[in-house]
């Protein structure tokens, strides 16, 4: 018998192939493509990889024109099918293959999206074949022997489920996008794209934004006491926060009366704390963004390691380990590991019991190492998550956490302070994931009645926060807790955002002007686009046709139904539409009043090459413009200059404080803000001055006669003491930072104090270790 093996990728067909043939298989082409083939018993095996989807769903050409066809028309076009041009030879090889074998696998990723790329690439090569499908959650000898001597039949359904979301995405992403960017005249390379999962979780950002910038913080009082008994701890007041100064205030001046203070109870108890749950596709998408990557490049990496042989498949809600799947063997596995230590001493425990989550699936275990790998075999950031994958495994069949938990209350001079302690008393699944950090506070050995000596008692101001910004991993489980995209699709909706230019920022997502705006006009007018109850109840439908509870045609009629509706109140609102984004893109770029020609406005114009001025909208017939610096976030303030009489704007570089300063440079205002002393050199002023990188240094203001210059802290806020160094004359600044506090510094790096202070860190460097050789 000939039997075909259609897998998802090439890496997936040399695994199987090596695998099933005892690394016997032979490589051929056909047509420029490669197939792996070898026999069996008595059957003939070939293997062919595809490329991912290699079959497009799109409009014919006739839809492309955005001039004749309204975008209303789109949400009821029938889309097409077609072979990707660059899989053509894919698609022949697989043709020829197909036409001659008795049976064909398919042995694609097990899901919704491997389940379509497999029955629609085998339908566009019109198999005659029995198609039957191989289901495996790891490509281990062990999983793939066992999904081949099992095989099962396609899952139509399944493969219907995916192909609903394509065609409804289509159909909301093209017609939306057509029409928001005619009507906001956003055309070419500055079109506005609005999808069905992409616009609400845009709409999380924005929301979150806006609850930043109308966040007013409120200050608060905490009254804190250091106290002494045998060993010296730290006590708070019961009440708390005091919204109050006043109050806070009379219970410092009281308790300060009390020398000593008098314990009113101590409690000591013993903790448990459960282990980690196993990692669910969510979980380590939010775990690997604090270490660095961003959901896309996790996932990416987590694929690689997948089909590489190192984890199981990464694409999951499960969070309960099967019974079938054998701990121990893992752990096994893993004595041949980095991790053989840790390995060993979990294999000592009579009984593994693996921690749990609430969701339990049938399709893929929860993310585990299937197979034990050296640092050596894995470079950077790819060892990175299999690290995190392996130590989330031995975290979650390790024993419990038991800590010692001690709680004091004193009273100090009649006024209720309170401690708590926290120590570690066994580990358990601590030892083996360092991710969770904490903080041990240790406190006396105490009784009630006993009396505390008061070293301090004090408060200290603070003021209400904001909510922060959603980090890439937050932001997945957001989307994940109110149903929008599905574990395979929210880190590729995030990285379109990102790609159309929505949000910005590295790690914390931040909106841009267009997001901002696509958002708000979207709201004004069709708040369903940006609800995550429209596309969640969407989602539910796709997850019924996958169940065989509803078929396609009826969710697509559905979803038609709904996207007519909002098309049709949108046309009706168009000119408000386009009128409402032009404006707010618009508002994002005003910096303030043209104080040249009073009637126009200053926007900010950026440059091809990055760099950007702020300009008058009245040019050409004002033609007043003022250089930014480049690198920095430049924000519009309502301030005005109280020397020349222009507008005063924000500037934010990263890791220093926001600066408001004249938008003129020139300004005696602006150069006010910036200086920092006088120049040693020549007498002229030494002012903080911005690269066009962003990078912030301080220069003389008679540059290029006097080229004195001074490298400044990239951090922190810079203030002017107006005193001079008494060892070299430059001028002393303060630093002030907010998580160090502030601190004077003399500008000249070669001052000679400072070498004086260097010389005596390499003599304290030298005593402490061996003496030096003479030359």
């Amino acid at each position: 018998m000939r039997r075909l093996i259609v897998t998802e990728k090439n890496h997936a067909a040399r695994r199987i192939a090596l695998i099933l043939s005892d690394n016997t298989h032979k490589t051929q082409t056909n047509g420029g493509v490669q197939v792996l083939s070898f026999s069996r018993g008595k059957d003939q095996y070939f293997v062919i990889g595809l490329r991912g989807h290699i079959i497009l769903l799109d409009y014919p050409e006739r839809y492309n024109n955005w001039d004749s066809v309204p975008p209303k028309e789109l949400v009821y076009a029938k889309p097409e099918k077609t072979v990707d041009p660059s899989a053509k030879k894919i698609m022949n090889a697989l043709k020829d293959l197909a036409s001659g074998a008795d049976e064909i696998i398919v042995a694609t990723d097990y899901d919704r999206e491997g389940e379509l790329i497999g029955a629609e690439a085998l339908d566009q090569a019109e198999a005659k074949g029995t198609i039957r499908r191989a289901r495996f959650s790891a490509l281990t000898k062990g999983e793939i022997e066992k999904a081949f001597s099992e095989l099962t039949d396609l899952d139509r359904k399944l493969a219907s489920a995916a192909e609903t979301r394509q065609l409804i995405d289509l159909a909301w992403g093209a017609s939306l996008t057509r029409f928001i960017s005619l009507a906001s005249g956003q055309l070419g390379k500055d079109f506005l794209s609005v999808g069905r999962v992409q616009s609400p979780t845009l709409a999380l950002i924005v929301d979150r934004e806006r609850e930043i910038s109308a966040f007013n913080p409120t200050p608060y009082w905490l009254v804190n006491a250091d106290l002494r008994k045998e060993m010296q701890f730290k006590a708070s007041h019961k009440n708390g926060k005091f919204t109050d100064k006043n109050q806070a205030h009379a219970a410092v001046t009281k308790a300060k009366t009390a020398k000593t203070g008098t314990v009113k109870e101590f409690q000591e108890s013993e903790n448990e704390e459960w282990p980690p749950i196993p990692f669910s596709t969510t979980a380590f998408l939010m775990e690997a963004n604090k270490i660095g990557l961003t959901p896309a490049q996790a996932m990416k990496i987590a694929e690689d390691l997948y089909t590489d042989g190192y984890i199981s498949y990464p694409r999951t809600d499960n969070t309960v380990y099967p019974p079938s799947l054998s701990l121990r063997n893992i752990l096994e596995k893993l004595k041949k590991s980095e991790f053989s230590k840790e390995a060993e001493e979990l294999l000592e425990q009579e009984t593994l019991r693996p921690s749990r989550g609430k969701k339990s699936t049938t399709d893929h275990p929860p993310i585990y190492p299937v197979e034990a790998a050296k640092k050596g075999e894995l470079k950077g950031h790819y060892w990175d998550v299999y690290e995190l994958v392996t130590r989330r495994f031995l975290a979650s069949v390790a024993p419990l956490c038991r800590t010692l938990i001690t709680k004091v209350d004193v009273d100090i001079g009649g006024e209720p302070f309170m401690s708590e302690g926290y120590i570690v008393t066994f580990p358990g699944w601590r030892k083996y994931y360092p991710y969770y950090r904490y903080t041990e506070v240790k406190l006396p050995k105490l009784a009630a009645g006993d009396s505390v000596e008061v070293l301090r008692v004090h408060s200290t101001e603070k003021k209400t926060t904001p909510p922060e910004r959603y980090s890439q991993g937050s932001l997945v489980k957001k989307m994940e807790d109110v149903g929008l995209g599905t574990k395979s699709t929210r880190h590729e909706t995030i990285q379109k955002l990102y790609d159309r230019g929505f949000v910005k920022g590295a790690r914390i997502l931040e909106p841009t002007e267009s997001g901002v705006a696509v958002i708000g006009a979207l709201e004004r007018h069709a708040n369903d686009i940006t609800s995550v109850k429209m596309t969640s109840h969407l989602e539910t439908d796709m997850d019924m046709i996958a169940g065989g509870e509803l078929e396609q045609a009826e969710v697509v009629e559905e979803s038609q139904a709904m996207l007519e509706d909002i098309m049709t109140v949108l046309e009706k609102n168009k000119r408000q539409i386009g009128d409402d984004i032009k404006r707010a893109l618009r508002e994002q770029h005003t910096l303030g009043h043209c104080s040249k020609c009073e009637t126009g406005h200053l926007i900010q114009i950026r440059m091809k090459n990055g760099s950007s001025f702020a300009g008058c909208t009245n040019y050409p017939e004002c033609r007043n413009t003022y250089p930014l610096p480049h690198g920095m976030l430049i924000l519009a303030t309502d301030d005005k200059c109280e020397v020349c009489g222009g507008p005063k704007v924000k500037t934010i570089a990263k890791g220093q404080a926001p600066i408001v300063v004249c938008i003129d440079p020139a300004c005696a205002g602006a150069k006010k803000e910036r200086y920092i002393g006088k120049c040693p050199q020549c007498g002229g002023d030494i002012k903080s001055i911005q690269s066009k990188r962003g990078k912030r240094f301080a220069g003389c203001s008679n540059y290029p006669k006097c080229k004195a210059i001074y490298p400044l802290p990239q951090q922190g806020k810079i203030i002017a003491t107006g005193q001079s160094c008494d060892a070299c004359n430059s001028p002393i600044v303060q630093v002030m930072m907010s998580n160090k506090g502030r601190w004077s510094l003399c500008l000249n790096m070669n001052c000679p104090k400072k070498s004086q202070k260097q010389g005596a860190r390499e003599d304290t460097v030298v005593e402490k270790g061996e003496k030096p050789q003479k030359e």
